[in-house]
């Protein structure tokens, strides 16, 4: 037999398969109760002129998705705090230290707000987490919205004639 051919099912797992199709049975419940491989079943039920019902699997499919969008927001609202809070520091006090010195000591003073070097590193970081929360939830691009908006825009200015 070929590599990659399905066994031949038995006289006895075809008509095991056609009463398990019958009664309803998805390819996987029929597959689990034959000890056969899904592929088998498929390629065995084809053959059969036998389909099976994919609404369930489509209907999971769509849940699925909709969780994993769900979850995008969520992150992508965490990652929008995150840039709020990040650029909140900009302009808070600020505490720098330093370590050094031939006694190795620590000293430290209080700024009014970061230096322009921990300035850089937090706009790199809210930039950052803003880019990518906007990837995971880009923002609508609703043109007839924008339409509707901008003459409305335009009827509230005063005519030029």
């Amino acid at each position: 037999m070929p590599k990659g051919a399905a066994v031949p099912f038995s006289e006895d797992e075809i008509a095991e398969l056609q009463r398990l199709h019958a009664e309803g049975k998805g390819r996987n419940e029929i597959a689990r109760a034959l000890g056969r491989s899904l592929r088998g079943v498929s390629i065995h039920a084809g053959r059969l002129g036998l389909t099976f019902d994919r609404s369930m699997t489509e209907a999971a499919t769509r849940a699925r998705k909709a969780d994993l969008e769900e979850r995008r927001v969520i992150l992508a609202e965490a990652l929008q705090a995150d840039a709020e809070q990040l650029t909140e520091q900009l302009w808070q006090p600020s505490v720098v230290f330093n370590i050094g010195g031939k006694d190795n000591e620590y000293t430290e003073h209080e700024l009014p707000e970061p230096p322009a070097d921990a300035k850089k590193a937090l706009m790199s970081a809210a930039a950052l987490a803003i880019d990518k929360s906007l990837k995971l939830c880009p923002p609508d691009t609703d043109m007839e919205g924008l339409a509707a908006v901008d003459a409305w825009l335009r009827g509230m200015m005063p005519s030029s004639e």
